[in-house]
């Protein structure tokens, strides 16, 4: 009857998600097992298939979803291979989070001063010195293009990257990468909120603050400032209603 063969392909359904499932964990075990690194290639399709005992569909599926992850790269023509970590990945889960109501811009804020008050006592005992250099070098951009809203945001956005790589742990940097969807639709709100010049270059001189404490290599004065900092941007978007 119709209503049986619904059914069936219901449950057919089910068992190809089964499978798909199945050949995604095997291809993480595969990974894992070998110890392969970003850039090492992965067995193909057809070879995949025949070691599972599972179709060539099942296997492009469960590639495509690996790939969807940014876990492996599935590029025309090639064989698989294992993908570096994708930073990009998080900040659309954080993304989604925020605007379905699964969390807060200030929850996210609040995880964002933690790792980033690490970032800056890191960055302050681990940076090399032409790190610290271009760490000041942002600082002075956004003094020197304050009158550019736009240039400013991507010298501040630049400005936290460069902490986090300077802190030497990779987590942290792609942690920290994460945040950038988010801040680029919430910085404008706080920069608006500073109305003046004087609001603004406070903001500014709270930049300096921090990279002063990361080219002198005081980590306590770099996570101070790096607190204060992110004080005055969670107050200012309260101010703004950002909640």
């Amino acid at each position: 009857m119709q209503g049986g063969g619904v059914v069936v392909a219901g449950a057919d359904r089910a068992v190809a998600g089964g499978l798909v499932d199945q050949v995604i964990a095997a291809l993480r075990a595969h990974i894992r097992d070998h110890r392969l690194a970003p850039g090492d290639p992965l067995p193909g399709e057809s070879a995949f298939a025949l070691q599972r005992g599972v179709s060539r569909a099942v296997v492009r599926e469960a590639f495509r979803s690996m790939a969807t992850l940014k876990l492996i790269d599935i590029g025309n023509g090639r064989r698989p291979r294992v993908s570096a970590i994708d930073r990009s990945v998080l900040g659309m889960v954080l993304d989604h989070a925020a605007h379905t109501d699964q969390t807060s811009i200030q929850q996210i804020l609040d995880v964002r001063r933690t790792i980033e008050l690490r970032t800056a006592a890191l960055a302050a005992l681990r940076r090399e010195p032409a790190e610290a250099a271009e760490i000041t070098a942002l600082a002075a951009a956004m003094r020197a293009d304050i009158a550019d809203a736009e240039m400013v945001m991507e010298h501040d956005i630049a400005f936290h990257a460069a902490i986090a790589a300077a802190c030497r742990n990779k987590l942290f940097a792609v942690l920290v990468g994460a945040f950038e969807t988010i801040t680029r639709q919430t910085w404008p709100i706080g920069w608006t909120v500073r109305g003046s010049d004087h609001s603004r270059m406070a903001s500014i001189e709270g930049h300096e603050a921090i990279a002063a404490g990361i080219a002198a290599g005081d980590p306590r004065a770099a996570e101070a400032a790096m607190a204060e900092h992110f004080d005055s941007t969670v107050m200012a978007l309260l101010a703004a209603g950002v909640t």
